[in-house]
């Protein structure tokens, strides 16, 4: 099996003068679910090479045995630092895509035409696919053949108005993924802040925050295997 990982390129959180990029826990837990089963894994983000890790997701509070080990990782670090251009994929080429969070997917991928139409491909050709946390996010531009917006009536997950407010950042995002994807039309559930909540709605997967990050790489493993992977 094939799966492709798109990351932020995006590093600056805002007006702030601190730093953002992609949750290392998004990205670590996940990648050890995949390469663990034998996946073939190609990192990819729109600018290529190394992408911005939030310095945040580092912190000693937020660090598991999987950022420790994806840290340690040799082989995992050499891939990091030479993601492919996302503009340079051809998805046909993979079974299923993943997209980690971070706040830097709202600025970037959210936008990024090539992501979107990543997006809207997986969806209506009903390909698997996963985001998270903010990720769910960058469905904001996505639309059906006829139009409307991707997410309309799709059961979906991502970080919470709640989770923003307790980051300190809901006047530093340039959107709220809770009121955007509801905004959209979707069916937005959620749990308590920070506890895991994985939504499947066909071959769609969205996780609620950084502790749905394995959860729902373990559920597109499992849509992979019994949809003939």
């Amino acid at each position: 099996m094939k799966i492709l990982i798109v990351l932020t390129s995006h590093d600056e959180l805002g007006d702030t003068g601190r730093k953002t990029g992609f949750w290392l826990e998004e990205l670590a837990t996940p990648y050890y679910h995949f390469r663990d089963v034998g996946w073939d894994i190609t990192l990819a983000s729109p600018r290529g090479g190394r992408p911005p890790l939030d310095p945040k997701s580092n912190e000693p509070y937020y660090q598991t045995d999987q950022t420790r080990r994806f840290e340690a990782d040799d082989d995992a670090e050499q891939q990091l630092s030479a993601t492919v251009r996302l503009d340079s994929v051809s998805v046909g080429d993979y079974d299923a895509v993943f997209y980690p969070g971070g706040h830097g997917p709202l600025w970037d991928l959210a936008e990024d035409l090539t992501s979107i139409a990543l997006i809207e491909h997986m969806v209506t050709a009903r390909r698997p696919l996963a985001l998270v946390c903010h990720a769910p996010g960058t469905m904001r531009h996505a639309t059906a053949l006829d139009g409307s917006p991707l997410a309309a009536n799709l059961q979906i997950t991502g970080f919470t108005d709640s989770e923003e407010e307790a980051m300190g950042l809901t006047r530093v995002v340039p959107f709220l993924v809770e009121d955007e994807l509801v905004a959209q039309g979707a069916v937005f559930s959620r749990v308590r802040d920070f506890k895991p909540l994985v939504v499947v709605d066909g071959m769609l997967i969205t996780g609620q925050n950084p502790a749905s990050s394995g959860l729902a790489a373990m559920e597109l493993i499992s849509l992979v295997r019994n949809t003939g992977g």
